[in-house]
């Protein structure tokens, strides 16, 4: 048996070579033994029929042995050669021979296209980094208008107690209290000022 791998070889057929080639000698040493044993049953048969014979069953044994080793040793040199044939003519990819899926490193690169891979990794790295603080940068603003909502919500909820206040009060609308209380408040002011200049 070849002691070359065949790597390549079996990844296009999907099986090792040598390996198929052991199965057809292992085949072959299976029917070959097959066939001896039948051969020695029929001349078992014959031999029964045939009356006064001096032959026994153990040198057919023995003639069947000799005639099987005969027949292997004659079967294992024309399986060398054809193992031979089969390994380097039939199952083997030539070098110069590339499989589909390897037709991308049939172009070699240059040291530019080098080069400019290198700068697309760069920028593409760049890319990636200001993404990302970009990405923090959202999730912090996310984070404020959290607060920033929640804070809304707070203000909301005292808006809606002091109108519940108010109209237990007897305030009808709120917004219309809150613009008399502003008004209230700006007369007020200005009445502190002008009391103020008289004062002075």
């Amino acid at each position: 048996m070849s002691v070359n791998p065949m790597t390549y070889e079996a990844q296009f057929f999907g099986f090792m070579p040598q390996t198929c080639m052991l199965r057809i000698y292992t085949t072959f040493q299976d029917y070959l033994f097959e066939v001896m044993q039948a051969i020695e049953q029929v001349i078992l048969k014959k031999l029964d029929g045939i009356p006064h014979c001096d032959i026994s069953p153990m040198q057919i044994r023995k003639c069947t042995e000799k005639f099987l080793c005969f027949m292997k040793g004659h079967f294992d040199n024309l399986f060398s050669k054809m193992e031979q044939l089969f390994l380097h003519l039939i199952l083997c990819i030539p070098s110069n021979i590339l499989l589909p899926e390897d037709k991308c490193k049939e172009t070699p690169y240059s040291e530019e296209d080098f080069q400019q891979l290198q700068k697309e990794i760069e920028q593409l790295q760049e890319k990636y980094k200001t993404e990302l603080c970009t990405k923090q940068a959202l999730l912090a603003e996310l984070e404020e208008q959290k607060i920033v909502q929640a804070k809304l919500k707070q203000t909301l909820t005292s808006f809606d107690e002091l109108q519940n206040v108010g109209r237990d009060h007897g305030t009808s609308d709120f917004r219309e209290s809150l613009v008399s209380m502003v008004q209230n408040s700006r007369k007020l002011q200005n009445i502190r000022d002008s009391v103020e200049k008289e004062s002075k």
